[in-house]
């Protein structure tokens, strides 16, 4: 699937209307929270280190979105979090989701020493530690974490 995967300036200029109904239809419901807190102004993705991705197939359908903030609940410095990271059902199993995590984490390589992320999805936690990522934290908000200070310039294909 050739696919385009592109940083989303302005999110009231995307449709992400059939992304969010997708993932409500599978009881998700952080991609309502991205375009709430995005029209309300309280996540906009636009604080130093701060990102949002899209990917569009190539009928122009954007089948994945995901996004990296600095981490509103760690008291630590140089924590990014993985926000509103979501693929299409569609789009599942052909490596975008992959790709999209790689693109977060180099751009996040330049601001964060480590991002963690939450979930209480067993795919999604088999997804993540394929891609290097540690589970069981201990951390009441965070599930899983990568550390980037370790000089690791790729996660697992």
């Amino acid at each position: 699937m050739t696919i385009n995967l592109k940083v989303i300036e302005d999110l009231n200029s995307v449709d992400v209307s059939k992304l969010v109904e997708e993932s409500e239809a599978e009881g998700y419901r952080f991609l309502r929270r991205l375009v709430t807190q995005y029209e309300d102004g309280t996540n906009t993705f636009n604080q130093p280190g701060e990102v949002l991705y899209g990917v569009w197939d190539q009928q122009g359908h954007l089948v994945a979105i995901g996004g990296l903030n600095r981490d509103p609940y760690s008291s630590k410095q140089g924590v990014g979090r993985l926000r509103r990271f979501y693929i299409s059902p569609n789009a599942r199993r052909q490596g975008i989701g992959t790709k999209l995590l790689k693109e977060i984490i180099d751009f996040g390589r330049n601001h964060f020493k480590e991002i963690v992320v939450r979930t209480d999805s067993s795919t999604a936690d088999a997804f993540y530690r394929a891609n290097g990522f540690s589970a069981d934290l201990g951390l009441p908000e965070a599930t899983h974490g990568l550390t980037l200070d370790n000089g690791v310039k790729e996660t697992a294909q």
